[in-house]
């Protein structure tokens, strides 16, 4: 049954999944999603069909921006396309396999060459939240929002409201959904569910659940 539509509700969206996610190896902005990953992205537009999305706004990173158009043609809702919500740029870094990796890339203190500081990403995602915010408040409806883990994850541990006892996800779900209401203070009813995705054939890949 749909949920009750509130204005002000945002419906928090991981990509579907790449070969990147299946071979682990730190993505490009153009990698497309995978077989698996377009039905994945198909069923999360099945569930999200009739949950009165009115708006789009996803990443423009090409694994987002498919995953967001599966989205756009189940419920009709215009889309656009928002640079602040990619993944954190990890430089030099992208195209090459976490297992080649030299240092933990995702260690507080590390700076990838050419690529985002912890603080620049957070930074970031912080002028991604006051955009969607303000989205969302002229949005006579639910708005989706289309992104990646790093980001899912920097939004739900620096602005979002957890539901009692739970903590922050370490992994994100390829095509996770997050239902948040609003407006502030923004409280998550729904935490990085796949429940669109039970039964869907072959084991859950061991990628990061990041970018």
């Amino acid at each position: 049954m749909p949920y009750t539509l509130l204005v002000g509700r945002l419906f928090l969206i991981r990509h579907g999944e790449t070969a990147g996610n299946a071979l682990r190896i730190v993505q490009r902005p153009d990698i497309a999603l995978s077989p698996r990953g377009v039905t994945q992205a198909e069923r999360l537009a099945r569930r999200l069909a009739r949950e009165g999305i009115a708006r789009i706004v996803s990443s423009d990173f090409a694994r987002a921006a498919s995953t967001a158009e599966h989205v756009q043609r189940a419920t009709g809702a215009p889309l656009s396309f928002e640079p602040l919500l990619q993944e954190r740029n990890f430089g030099d870094l992208r195209g090459t396999p976490y297992a080649e990796l030299e240092y933990d890339m995702f260690a507080l203190d590390y700076a990838p060459p050419n690529g985002e500081t912890w603080p620049l990403f957070h930074a970031r995602v912080d002028r991604a939240w006051a955009r969607v915010q303000a989205l969302a408040s002229g949005t006579g409806g639910g708005l989706a929002v289309v992104t990646h883990g790093l980001v899912c994850r920097s939004l739900a541990a620096r602005h979002l409201i957890l539901p009692e006892d739970a903590a922050v996800p370490e992994r994100w779900e390829n095509t996770s959904l997050t239902i948040v209401d609003g407006p502030a203070p923004w409280r998550v009813r729904l935490l990085n569910c796949v429940a669109h995705l039970e039964g869907l054939d072959a084991a859950p890949l061991a990628d990061s659940g990041a970018a």
